[in-house]
């Protein structure tokens, strides 16, 4: 069996997911698909494959698209830990609260890039996420955020 066949966590709670980032159900959006790993379940990984219409210039992955890989990743981190730590068997609806990208130098579009996020803070409600984004072995963007579990009355509870 390989990845592929695994679903991801997007499609398992989220298959009618329609966030550009990481909505299945997207036509045209990345299909993020985030897996926790089997040696350390709060480790959370996703590999993606760049395509021309991504680039900022030939050869290099435009910045928003990065943004959005490592947001729609480290929040699928985030709920996935409170839906863990909660017991539940489903994750509750989280949001970004805020986020912050760090560009270390350009990701080259030719190859696939790794994303690798983990929980560096929670609390009943939140989970503060850092993650990266490899390409090539190299370290090319990080990213640490704030993902908060919906009330009913937000317009985006229970969109999973």
């Amino acid at each position: 069996m390989t990845a592929t066949d695994v679903p991801s966590l997007q499609e398992r709670y989220a298959p009618e997911g329609r966030c550009f980032g990481c909505g299945p159900a997207n036509p045209a959006g990345l299909h993020v698909r985030s897996f926790p790993t089997a040696e350390d379940p709060e480790t959370v990984v996703a590999e993606w494959t760049p395509e021309p219409r991504y680039e900022a210039f030939e050869g290099v992955v435009n910045g928003g698209i990065i943004g959005a890989l490592l947001d729609c990743h480290a929040n699928w981190t985030a709920t996935y830990h409170l839906m863990r730590v909660r017991g539940a068997a489903s994750p509750p609806t989280t949001v970004t609260l805020d986020y912050a990208v760090r560009f270390r130098q350009p990701t080259p579009s030719d190859g696939p890039v790794t994303l690798s996020a983990r929980v560096v803070e929670s609390a009943e409600d939140r989970a503060t996420v850092e993650a990266t984004l490899e390409s090539g072995g190299e370290i090319t963007a990080t990213c640490r955020g704030t993902f908060v579990a919906v009330r009913p009355d937000h317009p985006a509870y229970n969109r999973w």
